[in-house]
Formats: structure tokens, C-alpha cells, sequence
């Protein structure tokens, strides 16, 4: 069991958390078995999940990183690059950097296709017209 220096009042239920974070209670549990969190969920005496602001910030993250394409095991090996502490930094930025040379790819990609249904879009309305179709 995790012992943590915050408010009591601070802490979420799991069913709290998911509330907060858009996910299910199922999500955050797998997030915890697969060894994605920060740090271990503190837990009451009953060994219910408690979560703590660090933790919602910390899952806010993996959303992003798991939103934008990271692999599990990409974000796992980051959070143990977390959790190991000083003296890796320079890893952290590099499996950083890497993955958003990833997403920036993707979006330029992404970006190329939305051109193009937009340029379709602008001939049916330029033509609509001649279908006698109403604005």
C-alpha cells in the first residue's frame, strides 16, 4: 500500500476518477495492471483505490500519449523512465521527441486528406447550382 502526504479530501474513488477522466473503472485498472501509472494508487484500509490530484494529472498524460498513438509499451517504458527518477531526463526528451515526430507525420497526413475532401466539398457546392439543389 502507497502512504501519501495529500488532503484525504483530495482523493477520488476509482468510480470518481473515471467520472473525472472520461474513462471507465476498467480502463484505470488496466492502466495500473499494466504498469502505466506514476506511482502505485494509494489504497484506504479496505483496499479500495484512492486517487490523488498527482495520479489524475499523471493518467491525463497517458491519455494523451495513448490519443496521439503511443504504444502501450511505449508509454510503459516512459513511465519507468519516471519512476526511475533523476538522471535519465535526456531519455524522457528523446522518447518524447520521438513520438511527436510521430504525431506531427500523422497530422500533416491527416491534413493532406482533409485537403482533399475539402476540395471536394468546394466542387459539389460550386456546381450545386446546376443540380438545382437549395442552399
Amino acid at each position: 500500500m502507497t502512504t501519501i502526504d495529500v488532503d484525504p479530501a483530495t482523493l477520488l474513488s476509482i468510480a470518481e476518477a473515471a467520472a473525472r477522466l472520461g474513462l471507465s473503472t476498467s480502463a484505470l485498472r488496466y492502466y495500473e495492471t499494466e504498469g502505466l501509472m506514476l506511482e502505485a494508487v494509494a489504497r484506504t484500509t479496505a483496499g479500495r483505490r484512492r486517487y490523488a490530484p498527482d495520479d489524475l494529472r499523471w493518467i491525463e498524460t497517458v491519455q494523451r500519449l495513448r490519443a496521439t498513438g503511443m504504444p502501450v509499451r511505449e508509454v510503459r517504458a516512459y513511465a519507468q523512465l519516471c519512476r526511475d527518477g533523476t538522471g535519465n531526463e535526456a531519455r524522457r526528451l528523446e522518447v518524447l521527441r520521438e513520438h511527436r515526430t510521430r504525431v506531427l507525420a500523422q497530422l500533416a497526413e491527416v491534413t493532406g486528406h482533409l485537403e482533399a475532401i475539402t476540395a471536394k466539398i468546394d466542387g459539389y457546392e460550386e456546381t450545386r447550382g446546376l443540380w438545382g439543389a437549395s442552399a
